[in-house]
């Protein structure tokens, strides 16, 4: 086990470029990076990285053996799950992202659950709404809203997330409340919006006679932060585009109202990306199945919202 040890050290310091960022992905010291590292060399009589201040660079040697040593972990992982399977008996530490929303709201509440039926598995769950490299910060399992670039990871349809445009009702007492994607634009609407540093401009797309439209919207605010856009709605700071499930319980309470009704946002997905050598994976293979299902059930309880007989759609604006 100590030259997997050694192994795994070293391809995540390839990966991070550093034997700081190795140590605290692996939970073990830089020290014991370096002397592991220092051992695998010594054994290949051949240096893997040259060192310099700012980060490791691979030597050449290093670079063939990183394609071998990712071949022999990968090789050990999959035996390791075929015995798993057998056993039914999973174990070991799952890495899992999901954005902000959907792990505060979906994912974080069923893992206890998920625990409880596979005691043997720890879940780390990272929560953020900015783009993860899977493969660098060595996940193996990310929840994501939208469609994911073309890449070697595998995806997994969960759902189809309704999207709704909202605004506080004193949002829409002082600005009125726009009928369409047009009126957004025209009325020069104040539009919540999901950025962050670096991101190219976004619109909104919406469903309209003449198919799904991008309008470029506007607004005094943006955040990497979808619960603060959902805060700035609620005090009335603008209209915000979200998952229905986001802001049901708001919209069921009057807290904000539905807007635009003619021309409504595309549904978003919400999918599941794993990388492609692991999934044969069991406890990863589990936990996407155990949180596809969760999520699915909690849509199904959650989104009837929807203007139903004797409610009235919201006074549009002049």
């Amino acid at each position: 086990m100590a030259y997997l040890d050694n192994l795994r050290v070293f391809v995540r310091a390839y990966e991070l470029g550093s034997m700081s960022a190795a140590g605290r992905d692996q939970r073990v010291s830089p020290a014991v990076v370096s002397a592991r590292i220092a051992q695998l060399e010594r054994q290949l009589s051949a240096r893997l990285f040259n060192r310099t201040t700012r980060k490791l660079q691979p030597t050449e040697h290093g670079r063939i053996f990183y394609g071998g040593a990712i071949k022999i972990l990968e090789t050990v992982a999959e035996a390791e799950s075929a015995v798993t399977d057998v056993s039914m008996n999973p174990r070991g530490v799952l890495h899992a992202a999901a954005p902000l929303g959907i792990g505060r709201r979906l994912i974080a509440p069923a893992i206890p659950a998920f625990k409880a039926a596979w005691p043997e598995v720890n879940v780390r769950l990272r929560l953020t709404d900015r783009h993860i490299d899977l493969l660098a910060e060595g996940l193996d399992v990310a929840f994501m809203l939208g469609r994911p670039e073309d890449s070697g990871l595998r995806q997994r349809l969960v759902l189809d997330c309704e999207r709704v445009l909202c605004a506080a009702p004193e949002y829409i007492a002082r600005r009125g409340a726009p009928r369409s994607g047009v009126d957004l634009i025209a009325r020069a609407h104040d539009c919540l919006m999901l950025r962050f540093p670096g991101a190219a401009e976004i619109g909104w797309l919406l469903e309209t006679p003449g198919g799904e439209t991008r309008f470029d919207v506007r607004g005094p605010f943006d955040t990497d932060d979808g619960d603060v856009l959902t805060d700035w709605a609620l005090s009335g700071h603008g209209i915000v585009n979200k998952p229905l499930f986001e802001v049901a319980e708001h919209v069921r309470a009057g807290r904000l109202v539905r807007v635009a009704l003619e021309t409504p946002p595309t549904p978003v997905r919400l999918v599941c990306l794993y990388p492609h050598k692991r999934h044969q994976d069991a406890k990863s293979r589990l936990f996407i199945d155990f949180m596809t299902q969760r999520c699915r059930a909690a849509m199904d309880g959650a989104l009837t919202l929807g203007i139903g007989p004797g409610e009235k759609p919201p006074a549009q604006g002049t």
